[in-house]
């Protein structure tokens, strides 16, 4: 897939509404934006199903944005690896390397897999 700055916008766009608590606890934007087949692999090691992973009990995020060192890169001609360093203020701060498997369908760019490993 030939990445445009476009879909490169729309994509840090895309992960930064996960960073938003308007928008990461809104049920119809995850539900357009988690794959059926959505899962991922926790910052904790933990296993989140898609069912687990959308949640309609908002949370304040106390992330920083713009995402750090985000990138883009091609898998094939309808999916892509987004890479990023996240930042979120909980108990205390928690920063971890962010990765995040996104197809592009007809409706639009939707996330298959997600994962955090954190940053000691």
């Amino acid at each position: 897939m030939q990445l445009t700055q476009k879909d490169i916008e729309e994509l840090r766009g895309l992960e930064e509404s996960f960073w938003r608590s308007e928008t990461r606890y809104d049920l119809a934007h995850q539900e357009r934006f988690f794959a059926p087949d959505c899962f991922e692999f926790g910052r904790s090691g933990r296993v989140y199903s898609r069912a687990e992973m959308i949640r309609t009990e908002a949370q304040d995020i106390r992330a920083k944005l713009p995402l750090q060192s985000f990138q883009v890169r091609s898998l094939d001609q309808s999916t892509v690896q987004v890479t990023y360093i996240s930042e979120a203020q909980y108990e205390e701060l928690e920063k971890a390397n962010r990765t995040s498997i996104w197809s592009k369908t007809e409706d639009g760019w939707q996330m298959r897999f997600h994962q955090g490993t954190a940053i000691r």
